[in-house]
């Protein structure tokens, strides 16, 4: 496979790094874990924490260094996976 086959599908790849991060940071804040738990939880987690930074109910305080490669969007989608994790946590009873 090529760079130039590989480009349409970036954005998902990119996305499932991201989610997988948040995932695993969400587990390590809230218990849990598993990769598939991981990766579902964190992508919809960034889903959530982009959703809620373009209504704008959430602000971040700081800004991530540039160093840091997608680093913003780790710490929206890690906060949005905290938010699904305690959201199925309190609607499983387990909370």
């Amino acid at each position: 496979m090529t760079l130039a086959q590989i480009e349409p599908y970036k954005i998902y790849i990119i996305l499932g790094v991201i989610g997988l991060i948040a995932g695993w940071l969400s587990g390590l804040l809230l218990g849990g874990g598993g990769l598939i738990r991981n990766l579902i939880v964190g992508v919809l987690g960034s889903m959530v924490g982009g959703l809620l930074i373009n209504m704008g109910w959430l602000k971040l305080p700081f800004t991530v260094p540039p160093v840091i490669p997608y680093g913003t969007e780790i710490v929206v989608a890690t906060i949005g996976a905290v938010i699904v994790t305690i959201l199925a946590r309190l609607l499983a009873g387990r909370a």
